[in-house]
């Protein structure tokens, strides 16, 4: 099983016509937040069960894809680490959370960031001080600040909302829109779980919220009342 074999693989998978799709959408345009980003052109399932077939390639390979240039093995570096780090004991996680801590500069794009941050990052963070992602959202770095929020979705799945809140509260002026986006998604996720914790939060901020950050949040409320939030009116 070589690194070499699953590149191949990536490329065999690729759809060139997909990767002029995939380009616009993750916005890699001069001045995009994905710039100079580049695509082969391969969908989600085909790299799952490339992930799947290579999942025997060590950990520091997958560091290695994770320098890639191309989205798409970056993206299989990050679940390879993922999938690594739900069969680890404690200090295997230890080294991957370091190792994804170290090359946060590579986990460059919302999908990427998604898809790996809350189960390595909010995992290995839970139950211990979450001080490190109240630093990240700090920085000055867009996707620092998207991993943080996306991190505590770890937390809400069990039942601990202070993380979100609290990070929330930092960025709630925050100008990007991926982080007015995560940030929403994040209270709509509690509110699924504690309508009343999502409510007690946003009736003491919604009136300041961008006005994305609110719609993501109160999406799945029942509508007159998401018009009274939308309207000022709670």
């Amino acid at each position: 099983m070589k690194l070499s074999d699953l590149k191949t693989e990536l490329r065999a998978a690729a759809e060139p016509s997909q990767a002029m799709v995939l380009q616009r959408f993750f916005k890699t345009g001069k001045g995009d937040y994905g710039e100079g980003d580049v695509f082969l052109g391969v969908k989600i399932p085909p790299i799952r069960a490339l992930v799947k077939k290579y999942n025997g390639l060590i950990i520091d390979d997958a560091v290695k894809l994770l320098q890639s240039k191309i989205h798409e093995e970056r993206m299989t570096a990050l679940l390879l680490l993922v999938q690594k780090f739900k069969k680890a004991n404690e200090d295997e996680k230890r080294k991957i959370y370091t190792l994804y801590i170290a090359n946060t500069k590579k986990i460059n794009n919302w999908d990427l960031v998604d898809l790996s941050a809350p189960n390595i990052v909010g995992e290995y963070l839970f139950g211990k001080s979450y001080d490190e992602l109240i630093a990240r959202a700090k920085s000055e770095l867009l996707w620092n600040k998207r991993i943080a929020v996306i991190a505590t979705f770890a937390f809400i799945k069990k039942g601990v909302f202070e993380p979100t809140f609290k990070i929330a509260e930092l960025l709630i002026n925050d100008k990007h829109d991926l982080i007015h986006k995560a940030i929403g998604w994040m209270l709509r996720e509690i509110g699924k779980r504690d309508i009343e914790a999502e409510e007690e939060f946003l009736q003491i901020h919604y009136k300041q919220m961008p006005r994305t950050m609110l719609r993501y949040a109160i999406e799945k409320f029942p509508e007159e009342k998401r018009q009274n939030y939308l309207k000022g009116r709670i």
